[in-house]
Parts: structure tokens; C-alpha cells; sequence
């Protein structure tokens, strides 16, 4: 399967007790829609299938299938979890996953471009889109919110930035 084909729904971030239960956390707007998705892929073509889920601060504890000890368990910190698209339903209005963000084109509000977006982070406050700058060697975190972002539904990715925004970036 092409890497387009799959969307990232989650990850692995450690291991929880000694009897082979993880800790997940979801990416996916209802959380609990991991078991829904079943069974999940890993980057490697691997699959992952969850046997109960329970939440928990910041994410989920998780039994999968075939993991009984906590080095097993272990192994699998920073697993990313894919779905295939196609299990998945479409984005609704003013909705996106964030796989299709990667490679649009970035604009400012008067039409200008701005540059391309080359990721997507989360550092628990929302979504950043990282945008390289043309003409510039660094990128730029840039809030995925209704005050920086004014479109998002067409081709380009549509920003309004404050005064002085970009000011901190380098030239080539």
C-alpha cells in the first residue's frame, strides 16, 4: 500500500505494568475510534490489533494482541499506527486529515506565497503546520486555527499573519 493510501490515527508512547499493556495515544477526533479501525498497520507493514482499551491521563492504556510482557511491550515505544484510508470516513466541512496537509501550498491572505508545508506537529495546544519558507533555509510553525488559518478547503492553504510574524526567520 502506497504511504498516501494509509492516514495516521495514533502511536505508541511506552510501555504501562508489567503484563504487556501500552500506552497509545489517538490522533483520531473520537478517540475511543481505534478499536472501530481494526487492525491497525505500522510503518513497517506490520499489524497491530488492539484487545481492550481504557482511557487514561493523556491518551489510553492498551492490550494488544500478542503482546503479554512488558519488553515486548517496550519494543513498540514510537510505533506510529496507520489505517488505510478508505476504512476511514470522509473529512466533513472545514475538516482535513492532517495527511493530506503535507506538500500543500502555503498563501497569505493577499495572495502572495508564502511556501509549502513540509509537516504537521502537535505539542499538545493544536496542530502546527510547519511551512518552508521560500526563499528562506528554515521553516516556520504556523497555529492550524481559525486565527492564523482562513482556508484550508481548496488547493492552498489560506493564512493570515500578525505583523511581524515572520520577522525571526532566515534568509537563504
Amino acid at each position: 500500500m502506497a504511504p498516501r493510501d494509509l492516514v495516521s490515527v495514533g502511536v505508541i508512547t511506552g510501555a504501562h505494568g508489567i503484563r504487556g499493556e501500552v500506552k497509545l495515544r489517538s490522533f483520531t477526533a473520537s478517540p475511543d475510534a481505534l478499536v472501530r479501525y481494526a487492525p491497525l498497520t505500522t510503518a513497517t507493514g506490520g499489524t497491530i490489533e488492539i484487545a481492550k482499551l481504557r482511557p487514561q491521563k493523556d491518551g489510553f492504556i492498551a492490550v494488544l494482541k500478542g503482546v503479554t510482557d512488558r519488553n515486548a511491550a517496550e519494543a513498540l515505544k514510537g510505533t506510529a499506527l496507520f489505517v488505510p484510508r478508505d476504512r476511514l470516513p470522509a473529512p466533513g466541512a472545514g475538516e482535513v486529515y492532517v495527511a493530506d496537509l503535507i506538500g500543500r501550498r502555503v498563501v497569505l491572505a493577499g495572495g502572495t506565497a508564502l511556501g509549502q508545508i513540509v509537516d504537521v506537529a502537535n505539542y499538545g495546544a493544536g496542530d502546527l503546520i510547519d511551512v518552508k519558507i521560500e526563499g528562506r533555509r528554515d521553516t516556520v510553525l504556523i497555529p492550524f486555527a481559525s486565527g492564523f488559518v482562513q482556508e484550508s478547503d481548496g488547493a492552498d492553504i489560506v493564512v493570515d499573519l500578525p505583523e511581524g510574524f515572520l520577522d525571526d526567520a532566515k534568509e537563504e
